[in-house]
């Protein structure tokens, strides 16, 4: 029986495969698991946790983080990490302080570093501001996202409300200066600390330094270096793996991400695929029966999108008029409808934008267990869910604005199963 080494808890689906790609990048073989897993099953030596607990109410957040944690720890891991997006999705109410305060309870541990940094994918922490890109967080697109509007880039005041520990900050000089003086910074604070980082470089020290920690919080980029360290120091063997399955040759996408950069490539999309846009406001009145029509019509093989993707106006005005939760509980429940439809079909590759929209698909399909394929792009990786279907469960801003046609290809060119 294989012995759980590292475990991870994240809070939201694509949250999670972003995780576990940057862990399979480094050559290790990762379980994705959907939810909490049963006591009673097998574990894998890289588990990660995906739960939906981003927008919950944080007790809620609280109790099934810790359930998570009770579950790797049982099986034996030794390093804990609390994955949460790298541009710090939260409101003043939200989840990740108080999870991150309370797995600190629970392991036992007064210190823990916060780093969200991910300079491939443009997100770069500089004197404890987030920057998307060349702007700070507050002035980003992330600005109006619809249910954790980011308005301070400062990460020590974003996080302050949230925790009843101390936060501290480790600055760039600090970083760059190298494992022993981050190490020398460490030693004189506790609680939570923002550590800086902007290039792939610091990454490294800043894992280097806190390598032994049993607690690391922050976004997906900051664990790559981790397993390579682990080996060299002799705390973990290598894990081998089996190849990965070949799923059916049937295409679509499904968009509840309104991101920009989900417009920008549901766009790009439909200049080749025929596509089927969702309105909450028409699914209230009409609901589903003219798009699973729609669908069941379609080429399974074709190039095709169902989308809710929309601009901030149009948004806004569908929660002006159905409330919040109602708009988006509406698109969620229709594209998990959509992809029991798709499988049903014979569609075996599924690409979903947009977190939420993610954990209602994979829920949909009863997928309780993934094994990690290789990166359509930085933190996407292809996912599979037994032998017939492949899924990509997508960041909102995460990929370029042909990611759908890329991942598309990857497969069709043998690449999943090629590039393990």
């Amino acid at each position: 029986m294989t012995t759980t080494f590292f475990g991870a808890i994240a809070d939201d689906f694509t949250g999670a495969t972003d995780l576990a790609a940057m862990l399979a990048r480094a050559g290790v073989p990762v379980t994705l698991r959907i939810g909490v897993p049963d006591k009673a099953e097998a574990s894998t030596a890289f588990e990660v946790i995906a739960l939906k607990i981003r927008t919950i109410p944080s007790d809620e957040a609280v109790a099934e983080a810790r359930a998570a944690l009770r579950w790797l720890t049982q099986k034996g891991a030794r390093r804990i990490f609390w994955k949460y997006c790298s541009t710090f999705d939260s409101t003043a109410r939200g989840n990740i302080g108080p999870v991150a305060d309370a797995l600190m309870s629970d392991l036992r541990t007064d210190q823990t570093v916060h780093c969200p940094a991910f300079p491939e994918n443009g997100r770069r922490v500089f004197m404890g501001n987030l920057f998307v890109g060349e702007q700070l967080l507050h002035e980003s697109p992330m600005k109006d996202h619809p249910l954790t509007p980011m308005r301070d880039a400062n990460l020590m005041r974003l996080l302050t409300p949230q925790v009843q520990r101390q936060v501290g900050h480790v600055a760039f000089p600090t970083v760059r200066a190298g494992v022993a003086p981050v190490r020398d910074a460490l030693s004189r604070v506790q609680g939570h600390i923002i550590v800086d980082s902007i290039e792939d470089a610091d990454l490294h020290v800043v894992a280097e330094a806190c390598q032994d920690m049993p607690l690391l919080c922050g976004g997906s980029a900051i664990a790559q270096p981790l397993p390579a360290l682990w080996r060299e120091t002799g705390v973990m063997s290598a894990p081998v793996d089996d190849p990965l399955p070949t799923p059916g040759p049937g295409r679509i996408v499904l968009s509840g991400s309104c991101s920009a950069m989900t417009r920008a490539q549901v766009g790009a999309y439909l200049k080749t695929a025929v596509g089927y846009r969702l309105d909450p406001l028409e699914l209230a009145q009409g609901g589903l029966k003219e798009v699973r029509a729609w669908l069941a019509a379609q080429d399974p093989n074709a190039d095709k999108i169902v989308f809710a993707t929309a601009e901030p106006k149009s948004v806004l005005a569908a929660q002006e008029a159905l409330g919040v939760a109602r708009a988006g509980a509406l698109v969620e429940d229709a594209l998990a409808q959509l992809a029991r439809d798709a499988v049903a079909q014979g569609i075996g590759q599924i690409v979903v934008a947009g977190g939420e929209t993610s954990g209602a698909v994979t829920r949909a399909l009863d997928v309780d267990r993934l094994r990690i394929g290789p990166e359509i792009a930085p933190g996407v990786p292809w996912c599979f869910a037994g032998n017939d279907v492949a899924v990509a469960l997508k960041s909102g801003n995460f990929g370029t604005e042909t990611f759908f046609a890329d991942a598309f290809e990857m497969l069709s060119a043998g690449g999943a199963v090629a590039a393990q």
